[in-house]
């Protein structure tokens, strides 16, 4: 059978049992056709199941939303839940009464701490997991222990040693991103599946979740986006170019997080240093979306490579986070830039231990590639743990400096 056809593991779901098994309320989220209605049915099988996706059931749950949660077997899935966000406070009422670790599991396509409407945040009752779209590793069927070797150290095992993958393959995966549903397409009908995917957001989606006035704008600030990613966020420059107002053009910024479409990447600083730059970085959140709202084709790989660097990145700093859900929930990310333009693609911290993580599509390394880590590592001094250069090459190779390494983009999938 094409391993495409199988169910994929997905490692967060040890994150998820065990959550059931202490926490009375779990919501997962993620963005839309990610596999989350998949993973609570398959992983966390004899709950009774509601989706709010039927209109019946989702009349119902607006209209009625005490009697809605109070009508439910004990334990429920409820799929879709920011479709009714006054559920939550329905079932912050039935699980005050009750407190059996379980009860409720949920899944949203939008962020629900992020929603206008959401008063209650169910404190101290609710554990939020956030499922991303397939990483390459869970493509792969590996265990994705890349993030977990990493922070303990353990690359250094691997040098001259590492896996090698066809140069060629590298501009395919970007395209192909990560949502389960177009990764058997052919490339064309893949592209046709993104778009889809996008216009169906705008038009059916973000009515759920909030008032806009001209959805069509929100797709093409999601364009815009798309050219821009792994660029510093200038809403300035968007707000002229869409012709629309600054503020119209942050609540738009808003929704698309809300959506899991884009990230904002925060800037790292230790001590509000003056020569740190403190603008975010801009992320969409899936490799292939981006590509196609891009125009990109794997044909574009050798004289459009300064986009695909950018594309590169973005798909570098979504696999890691993901990693982190299933590593270490505790880690935060940023970027660094300071006013020289000496940046690092993605700061890891851990309370104040730091790690510094640089991305670029050759397969050669230089001395100067190392330039970003080494003014990360004098900021952070003895914090500073390690520094990694992801590369198109196919081993583990020491740095001039000995506390960073030069790492193949496969290790990623293959560790």
């Amino acid at each position: 059978m094409d391993a495409l056809l199988l169910p994929f593991d997905r490692p967060l779901r040890t994150e998820l049992q065990t959550a059931l098994t202490d926490t009375p309320v779990v919501a997962l989220l993620g963005p839309r056709q990610c596999g989350k209605t998949t993973l609570v049915r398959t992983f966390a099988p004899g709950r009774a199941y509601v989706s709010l996706d039927e209109e019946a059931l989702h009349k119902t749950a607006r209209s009625d939303p005490t009697g809605f949660i109070a009508s439910l077997p004990d334990p429920t899935t409820v799929d879709e839940v920011q479709r009714a966000p006054d559920l939550l406070q329905a079932i912050k009422l039935a699980v005050d009464r009750d407190r059996r670790p379980g009860r409720f599991l949920l899944t949203g396509s939008a962020n629900l701490l992020q929603l206008p409407a959401l008063s209650e945040s169910l404190a101290g009752r609710m554990q939020i997991l956030q499922l991303h779209t397939l990483t390459a590793a869970e493509q792969a069927r590996k265990p994705g222990a890349f993030l977990r070797t990493f922070l303990a150290g353990g690359l250094k095992s691997r040098i001259l040693g590492g896996p090698a993958e066809d140069p060629a393959a590298l501009p395919t995966r970007l395209l192909a991103g990560g949502f389960p549903e177009p990764l058997g397409r052919s490339p064309v009908r893949a592209r046709v599946w993104h778009r889809d995917y996008v216009r169906t957001l705008i038009e059916h989606d973000v009515r759920d979740i909030a008032r806009v006035k001209d959805a069509h704008e929100l797709g093409r600030l999601l364009e815009l986006l798309s050219l821009r990613t792994a660029e510093l966020l200038n809403i300035t420059v968007l707000s002229n170019e869409l012709d629309l107002r600054r503020e119209t053009v942050d609540q738009y910024l808003a929704i698309l997080e809300r959506l899991f479409l884009i990230r904002r990447l925060s800037p790292w600083h230790r001590h509000e240093s003056k020569r740190l730059i403190k603008t975010p970085k801009i992320h969409l959140l899936d490799s292939g979306l981006a590509a196609t709202l891009a125009g990109l084709a794997s044909t574009d790989w050798l004289h459009r490579r300064d986009r695909f660097g950018h594309l590169l990145e973005s798909f570098v700093v979504e696999q890691l986070i993901a990693q982190a859900g299933w590593t270490d929930p505790d880690l935060r990310f940023w970027h660094y830039r300071d006013k020289d333009q000496v940046e690092v693609d993605l700061v890891i911290t851990r309370g104040r231990e730091t790690w510094g993580v640089e991305v670029k599509t050759s397969a050669t390394v230089t001395p100067s590639d190392g330039n970003g880590l080494r003014r990360l590592a004098d900021q952070c001094g003895k914090d500073f743990q390690g520094g990694v250069l992801f590369y198109s090459g196919a081993n583990t190779l020491p740095m001039a400096d000995p506390r960073f390494l030069a790492v193949p983009l496969a290790e990623l999938w293959d560790m």
